[in-house]
C-alpha cells in the first residue's frame, strides 16, 4: 500500500505527547544502540527469518513524535537510530508509519499488524514482503520487545511502559467508541 501518512503531530499538539519536552537525537542515539544490540544478543534466531532482508534498512515512523527509527536488523552490521524529520529520507526498503501508540502495542504483541494495516492506521510503503519478514521476526521473539526494553531500565522503564500500555487501552477504547 502507498498511502501516504498522516500528517504528524508533534509533542503538545492535539493528540501528540505533550509530556515529552524535544530531546536532542543525539542523546537517543545510545540508548537505541543500546537495546538493538540487547534485543540481537538475545534472540540471534530472530535473524533467520529475515532472510536477505536482514541487510535491509527499514524506516519506522510514529506520526505523532517529532523522529523517525532508523532499523537495520543485521547480527552483522546492526544499526537502530532516531532521524530528524527534517532531514531528506535515508535510503530505505520500506517505510512503516502509524501513531506510536499503536506502533508500540504491535512491538508489545497486543496488536494485530492485520487490522492495523487495512485500517489505515498502519501504512507501510516500499517492500511489503521485507516488512511482512520483519514482523514475523518480531513474532518469534520469546518476550515481547517493549518488556525487554522497559526490563533493561529497570522500575522507572517498566512503570512507563505499563503507563504507555494504559495510554494505548484507552486510545483504543477511544476508538471503538467513535467507530
Amino acid at each position: 500500500m502507498t498511502t501516504a501518512p498522516q500528517t504528524p503531530r508533534l509533542p503538545g499538539a492535539p493528540g501528540g505527547f505533550p509530556f515529552l519536552p524535544p530531546l536532542p537525537l543525539f542523546l537517543l542515539q545510545p540508548v537505541l544502540k543500546r537495546i538493538v544490540t540487547k534485543i540481537a544478543a538475545d534472540n540471534p534466531d530472530m535473524f533467520d527469518r529475515l532472510g536477505h532482508h536482514r541487510h535491509a534498512y527499514f524506516l519506522i515512523d510514529p506520526v505523532d513524535m517529532p523522529f523517525m527509527l532508523y532499523l537495520r536488523p543485521d547480527p552483522d552490521a546492526l544499526d537502530f537510530k532516531a532521524l530528524n524529520r527534517r532531514r531528506v529520507l535515508p535510503p530505505h526498503c520500506a517505510r512503516i508509519s502509524g501513531k506510536f501508540l499503536d506502533l508500540l502495542t504491535l512491538m508489545d504483541t497486543e496488536q494485530d499488524g492485520d487490522a492495523l494495516f487495512f485500517s489505515r492506521d498502519l501504512i507501510v510503503t516500499g517492500d511489503t514482503e521485507a516488512v511482512v519478514c520483519l514482523r514475523n521476526a518480531l513474532d518469534d521473539v520469546e518476550d515481547p520487545i517493549a518488556e525487554s526494553v522497559a526490563d533493561m531500565f529497570g522500575a522507572p522503564g517498566r512503570g512507563a511502559l505499563n503507563m504507555l500500555r494504559r495510554a494505548a487501552e484507552n486510545a483504543q477504547k477511544r476508538k471503538g467508541s467513535h467507530s
